[in-house]
């Protein structure tokens, strides 16, 4: 499996809007990789605004955005700022017509984006921003309680990209909390317009890529804490069915979905994509809950030995899915945002890409917090021969 801390950030986002990739966090320096030399499309970024693909869902989709504060907890990679501070959006079912624009990121985000990752293009933020979403800012909770899903996104990747995959299972009847985790990402806007830049990305932390997982797993049962409080930090959480809580992330993301599996036992389900597994699944497993792992095919299932590891020790329901033409940003938006810059990469269409990433994950959550069976996950689907069942 690849990774955003140990290897490149792979195909996609090399290939993105000619992207330079690093490999943040390494022991040794970050050593670059040339942009990859794609033919570019027929349609430049210029010519309109990008759009995500549809939800998929019966449900209109609403957004809040939240800052949290850990009180208990300073912040581990800039300790002089003070307490653990986080930005969360908040994706749920709405009522349909209700709400406003919900952007993409911030205009800033956007710029400390591109200057992380393709320093040369001649992209303007503003355009980045602007990508067309369907969630509505602020709209109105739909009736009812649904099963909440928290997401963590790679290394230096905003949580925004994420948003596609986030919009959908909220259109399935999900609360989905996609978390920025401080100094962790190209760049987090707060509420009073500061936006603070990844601090550990081009030196690795004490401890390590472990040590990140492990401090993610703590933001991530932070943030449930508050959203499934007595009182919780924003009326759209009085949705959330408490019993019903699952975890996933792409890359370090997906490590520090298990990790936080790992200590805590209100997570009844977690999906990995395509993440190395740093901080190690411990050798009890995870206290017989399901868990899914999800990457991209590479030459031959054990290329990444930590994945080996994870699925002896694993101990509830489990698979190993591997998505053949994919590269390590596949489950994620960049492949829609390489096709909308002229950069598109080779494999799988864009919309390809997220058609799979959207049934995979969505069963697997319907699976295991709604109980609805999910035959796709039984075994290969001549709808899906993208999609190897590994059993090592």
């Amino acid at each position: 499996m690849n990774t955003d801390m140990a290897r490149p950030l792979g195909r996609v986002a090399t290939v993105l809007l000619g992207f330079t990739a690093a490999t943040a966090c390494a022991a040794s320096p970050a050593q670059i990789v040339a942009a990859a030399h794609a033919t570019p499309s027929t349609v430049s970024y210029a010519s309109g605004t990008a759009a995500l693909p549809r939800p998929t869902g019966s449900h209109a989709v609403g957004r809040a955005t939240m800052r949290l504060v850990d009180a208990r907890r300073p912040d581990p990679w800039v300790p002089s700022a003070g307490p653990r501070r986080l930005m969360v959006s908040m994706y749920y079912p709405a009522r349909p017509g209700t709400g406003g624009p919900a952007p993409y990121m911030t205009t800033e985000e956007a710029r400390l984006f591109l200057r992380a990752k393709a320093p040369d293009a001649d992209i303007l933020p503003e355009k980045l921003s602007s990508i067309r979403t369907w969630a509505h800012a602020d709209a109105r909770p739909a009736p009812g309680k649904f099963p909440l899903v928290v997401l963590s996104p790679g290394l230096a990747f905003p949580r925004a990209t994420l948003t596609g995959l986030t919009e959908d299972l909220a259109s399935h009847g999900y609360v989905v909390a996609l978390v920025d985790h401080t100094y962790e990402t190209s760049g987090t806007t707060f509420p009073d317009g500061r936006t603070l830049a990844c601090a550990i990305c081009d030196k690795p932390p004490k401890g390590g890529p472990a040590a990140i997982a492990k401090s993610r797993a703590k933001d991530i049962s932070f943030v449930i804490d508050q959203l499934t409080a007595h009182r919780p930090a924003r009326r759209q959480a009085r949705m959330i069915d408490p019993k019903r809580i699952g975890v996933a992330g792409h890359s370090i993301g997906g490590n520090a979905a298990a990790t936080t599996m790992a200590t805590d036992h209100r997570v009844r389900a977690g999906v990995n994509m395509d993440g190395t597994f740093y901080a190690p699944v411990p050798a009890t497993g995870l206290d017989h809950h399901p868990f899914l792992m999800f990457g991209a095919q590479h030459e031959s299932p054990g290329m990444d030995p930590t994945w080996e590891q994870a699925w002896k020790n694993l101990n509830g329901w489990k698979r190993w899915l591997t998505v053949a033409d994919s590269d390590h940003s596949t489950f994620t938006d960049m492949p829609v945002l390489s096709a909308w810059a002229g950069k598109p990469g080779p494999g799988l269409s864009p919309q390809r890409a997220e058609q799979i990433t959207r049934t995979y994950v969505g069963a697997f959550f319907d699976l295991h917090l709604k109980g609805s069976p999910q035959p796709v996950l039984t075994g290969p689907s001549p709808a899906n021969p993208e999609v190897t069942f590994q059993n090592p």
